[in-house]
């Protein structure tokens, strides 16, 4: 038996194919990916220009933070799938060529072929049953392209939530900043003083190590204080996309009550919450989605009917008719899968058992963030309440103790702790404030209702978006009348 030289060939891409490595990025590949990624980051975007109000950072949240792009650059690519299965539906058109040849005729008979054969073929075919089967999977698709929508308005609503939460920490930041530095620098000289005092004799040890323990206790508050409320301008820049470190100011608005326009009604909140909530429509899709799995496991099992069509070409000088047209019909029926067919409804059935049951978990769970969210709102106006009349108290106190400091009728370390006093009542009435705003907003969220004007896109300027959320809320940080009603 002979082996020609063309059956080495297979052997030694097989074998060649055995022996693939991996290869890792080299060190210099990985710099290149890393640096372009950091440029590419916060790239082409509007520079910051002036202060930064609420509606600003909001529109700069909707524009570029990437965990938005993403979800929404999600949504499309499940739009382009969508619109990809709906072309599985249509007829095939299938080109084919062929050669074939031999190096020996066919000595045994007399030769009725030629030793090099070229062939070619068009066809057009449809099965009926798969054309049915692709308008089912298409609407299924059309309904993931809805629930990554939904989830896509899920992940916004939370980033417009932390930006309106982070803003007012870091406004509350930057207005106490400068009171809070001046504090230190008085505490400071305040220690060097004490000090000298103690160790020069002039005042009892344990008169000045007290003192001493207060002013450093003074001290460790301004730096808690400190540490809490400059994170937030870094977690606000973070959710807006600027460049970590990027120096930037925020528009410092009066302090206003938030005034809420949603019904007084818990059970019309639940209403309306349950209607809105992406969660609960992402349930109702996926529900869809397995009500028409019965559909298609119905059409899976019908036969299948097939009719085709084509012309063909052969170049075999042996045969009477080199090209020709064919067409047919073909029937075909899998019998297994009609046996499969109990064990498949079993499955969609407990599919649907399973999403009913999620539903009804979604919607307890939405019932008690609603109501949850009302109920932490009304404590926070309160607590805010409470802040702003201890803010006050402190302010007068400070007030009388600076005038008897003139009066040199108490002492500068007095003074300290009640400007000490002072500055932490403000901080904590800020602070009050940031939880307010957040508790406000977070029944909305609760609700389902979007924080920004229906049409509105990110295509726009930032400009634009910011007036449009502007118009949509007071400059208070309230809404301006939001319809909250359920989308139909």
């Amino acid at each position: 038996m002979k082996f020609p030289l063309i059956w080495t060939l297979p052997a030694v891409l097989l074998a060649t194919g055995c022996t693939v490595k991996t290869e890792p990025f080299t060190p210099q590949a990985n710099s290149v990916f890393a640096n372009e990624k950091l440029m590419r980051a916060t790239a082409n975007q509007e520079p910051i220009v002036g202060s930064i109000d609420l509606y600003e950072a909001m529109a700069r949240a909707l524009k570029y933070n990437l965990d938005t792009k993403v979800e929404i650059m999600q949504a499309a690519l499940k739009m382009r799938e969508a619109d990809l299965v709906t072309y599985s539906a249509l007829p095939k058109l299938v080109a084919g060529a062929g050669y074939a040849g031999r190096n020996e005729a066919d000595a045994s008979t007399p030769s009725t072929r030629d030793d090099s054969i070229y062939t070619s073929d068009l066809t057009f075919s449809w099965n009926i049953l798969d054309f049915g089967l692709s308008y089912v999977r298409a609407k299924q698709a059309a309904d993931e392209t809805l629930i990554q929508e939904e989830m896509k308005r899920r992940i916004v609503n939370k980033v417009v939530e932390d930006v309106r939460t982070a803003y007012w920490r870091a406004v509350s930041y930057q207005r106490l900043v400068g009171r809070m530095r001046a504090l230190e620098g008085r505490v400071a000289r305040a220690l060097r003083d004490t000090r000298g005092l103690s160790s020069g004799g002039e005042s009892s040890p344990l008169v000045a190590l007290t003192y001493e323990r207060e002013l450093i206790e003074v001290k460790r508050e301004v730096e808690l204080l400190e540490g809490e409320l400059m994170v937030a301008k870094s977690q606000l820049a973070a959710l807006m996309n600027v460049t970590p470190g990027t120096s930037f100011t925020l528009t410092v608005p009066k302090r206003t009550r938030t005034k809420l326009s949603v019904p007084n009604n818990m059970p019309e909140m639940f209403r309306i919450a349950a209607e809105n909530r992406p969660e609960m429509r992402e349930v109702a899709y996926r529900m869809r989605i397995n009500e028409k799995e019965v559909n298609a496991a119905l059409l899976d099992i019908l036969p299948g009917f097939n009719v085709y069509a084509g012309t063909n070409y052969d170049s075999n000088e042996f045969i009477a008719t080199n090209d020709w047209l064919s067409w047919g019909a073909k029937v075909s029926f899998n019998a297994m899968k009609l046996a499969a067919l109990p064990a498949v409804n079993k499955k969609i059935d407990a599919q649907s058992e399973v999403l009913d049951a999620r539903s009804l978990s979604v919607a307890m769970a939405i019932m008690t963030q609603v109501h949850i969210s009302r109920t932490r709102y009304a404590h926070l106006s309160k607590s805010y309440g409470t802040a702003a009349a201890l803010s006050n108290v402190s302010h007068r106190i400070l007030k009388q103790v600076r005038d008897e400091t003139v009066a040199q009728k108490t002492s500068e370390q007095i003074l300290i702790r009640e400007e000490m006093n002072a500055l932490l009542a403000d901080a904590k009435l800020d602070m009050a404030y940031a939880d307010l705003q957040n508790a406000y907003a977070n029944i909305y969220a609760s609700l389902g209702v979007d924080p920004f004007p229906t049409g509105l896109t990110t295509t726009q300027s930032v400009d634009n978006i910011a007036t449009q959320l502007r118009t949509m809320w007071t400059d208070t940080g309230g809404p301006a009348k939001i319809e909250v009603v359920a989308t139909k």
